[in-house]
């Protein structure tokens, strides 16, 4: 399936979904990983900066973009379904050069945050405006989310926050998003923030202990992807697995 069609699959997948079933997108952290998430059956995958950036070494937003790109293009090459690659803040790339670089690593979706690497916000606005330059560059052929980081960025609290995911929601979605990913929102905002966006799907973090998929979409989302949490859990097995394996408790054979 070439890029055109892949993008094309990537954006319907997301559009009339019924209420409670949200588009579940695994986020794969290597080739091995994403071959297990296609084999099982799921339509697209959504590689985690966090998760990339453990499986290569590198602390959540220190991972040099050549290694990133890089890292998504051997995701890419491993299977046919769309992926859709978390790329930060950018890098701080001009919008063309982004969107090419994109479409070299076969990705055919982005995750843009509004974070920046001092630990704040961007200028809402400013953002805003790259977002408009990054899909004027990208045409149609790319899925661009548009992550919010007030939740994670503790930028106010309760309903200040909620308003202030509301307004880059709005604010992000006019300048041509496909999608708008408040991080760490939770339960009790969504539907504020679905009530914002009005048809353009809502993505939210699915965590440990917290509301199944089905939930999260009758509260307004309309996708659910991990973060690196699949990698902490993957991670975690082999940890056991390698006790195990230290205590003569299993073997190789």
């Amino acid at each position: 399936m070439s890029r055109g069609p892949k993008a094309d699959v990537l954006r319907a997948l997301h559009r009339g979904r019924a209420a409670g079933d949200p588009l579940v997108l695994p986020g794969p952290w290597d080739a091995v990983s994403a071959r297990a998430f296609e084999e099982a059956g799921f339509p697209a995958l959504a590689t985690p900066s966090a998760g990339i950036a453990a499986a290569l070494g590198y602390e959540d937003g220190e991972t040099p973009a050549a290694e990133m790109f890089a890292a998504v293009a051997r995701i890419a090459r491993a299977v046919s379904v769309p992926v859709t690659a978390d790329l930060e803040g950018g890098y701080g790339l001009p919008a063309a050069e982004l969107v090419e670089r994109v479409r070299e690593s076969g990705a055919v979706g982005v995750n843009l945050e509004d974070g920046d690497r001092g630990g704040g916000l961007k200028d809402p606005d400013a953002h805003a405006a790259w977002l408009a330059e990054v899909r004027a560059a990208a045409g149609p052929g790319l899925f661009v989310n548009a992550r919010v980081d007030v939740y994670i960025r503790k930028a106010a609290d309760g309903t200040a926050v909620r308003d202030a995911a509301v307004s880059r929601a709005r604010l992000y979605a006019e300048a041509g998003a496909d999608c708008v990913y408040p991080i760490a929102a939770p339960p009790a905002d969504l539907p504020a923030l679905r009530a914002a966006l009005g048809d353009l799907p809502l993505n939210a973090l699915s965590v440990p202990g917290g509301l199944s998929f089905a939930e999260l979409g009758l509260l307004g989302a309309t996708r659910v992807t991990f973060g690196d949490g699949l990698l902490l859990r993957a991670t975690a097995d082999l940890t056991a697995l390698a006790a195990r394996l230290r205590s003569g408790a299993v073997t190789t054979g």
